[in-house]
């Protein structure tokens, strides 16, 4: 079988050609970094009227790179939410006019569990129960996985996502948009204790994550200590890197600490560590020496499955496929949709 997805729930317009699961015949993302770099984050409006722009011609790159024509395609999947109401639409209202115009069948994805999917996609033999992490600019989540497709949400960000708080971080000391890579390639030239950052406390005993705090302690630091914004970035100043490098380190500490105690309440087999996030080297390394001798083997996907892209959107469509699980085209986008199936 072979299906095409279209992932637009944010600000890169994806389209991948999957076949029989794992087979990845295309996956082309559009990104609009460069777009939204100068606001500092993603402009929804800008990001909806991009996707318009970009949506025929990612179909048509990601056909050309499968080598398949449009008429051999088998069904379609598209990412229905969470995400940005106006650039999810773009995706699903393309998505069924294809469906009808190519009478194939449609699935919709909930772009978390295309997250959660995403491991799937090269490592067959991930052992379940699972504990996945989804962390991202715009999501912080952690599940309880029994089996793939039935999900509880055991943690999540009372605040700002991880990713989100890199990007503010990022932006307030003048290393750009978006800031998880920057923080990332400058944090191996950082000492990571060299500012202490409180772990948050949840008052309620939840295992719910919190970096709000983290970020109102760095931008008090940078205001008390008069750090201006980067102008050079040939030579970044050490202080800079320290303050980023701690704050990164901070965030990978909550991360795994929340992580861990969940591991504890949900014994787990493995770790599904997914989402834009997961590409910080400093998150990967902490995930692996913590986990791994505790018995629980961690996964991440490549980098090129875990930002947003539509292979993981059509990993997660495969198994509706097969149950017959179609939406008409009465469809419509969710900004807001959940995903809790136990």
């Amino acid at each position: 079988m072979r299906i095409l997805a279209i992932e637009t729930s944010c600000d890169e317009t994806a389209v991948a050609v999957v076949q029989d699961r794992r087979d990845v015949l295309s996956n082309v993302v559009s990104s609009q970094v460069a777009l939204h770099r100068p606001y500092g984050g993603v402009v929804p409006e800008l990001a909806s009227r991009e996707h318009v722009r970009q949506i025929a011609v990612i179909v048509q790159a990601a056909l050309e790179a499968a080598q398949v024509q449009l008429e051999q395609i088998d069904g379609l999947a598209v990412t229905q939410g969470p995400g940005l109401i106006g650039s999810l639409l773009v995706g699903v209202s393309f998505a069924k006019t294809l469906a009808y115009a190519l009478e194939r069948p449609l699935v919709a994805v909930n772009h978390l569990e295309g997250h959660l999917f995403s491991p799937l996609i090269e490592h067959e033999t991930i052992e379940f129960p699972a504990l996945g992490l989804i962390v991202s600019g715009g999501h912080t989540s952690l599940y309880w996985i029994p089996r793939m497709e039935e999900y509880r949400r055991v943690a999540r960000t009372r605040d700002d996502a991880a990713g989100e708080a890199l990007d503010k971080l990022s932006k307030a000391v003048g290393l750009g948009y978006p800031g998880g890579p920057i923080i990332d390639r400058l944090s191996e030239r950082g000492t990571t204790n060299a500012f202490s950052f409180s772990m948050p406390k949840i008052s309620d005993g939840a295992l719910d994550f919190s970096f709000s705090g983290f970020k109102t302690a760095a931008l008090r630091h940078i205001r008390q200590h008069s750090i201006l914004p980067v102008t050079d970035f040939s030579a970044v100043p050490q202080p800079v890197i320290d303050l980023v490098a701690s704050f990164q380190n901070a965030i990978v500490q909550t991360l795994a600490k929340r992580t861990r105690s969940a591991l504890h309440q949900f014994p787990a087999r493995s770790v599904l560590l997914t989402g834009g996030v997961a590409c910080n080297r400093l998150l990967r390394k902490t995930f692996k020496e913590w986990f791994e001798p505790l018995g629980a083997a961690v996964y991440y996907p490549s980098p090129c499955y875990t930002t947003d892209n539509a292979a993981m959107i059509a990993a997660a469509a495969f198994p509706k496929f097969e149950r017959g699980q179609f939406a008409d085209l009465r469809l419509t986008a969710d900004a807001n949709l959940q995903l809790e199936s136990i």
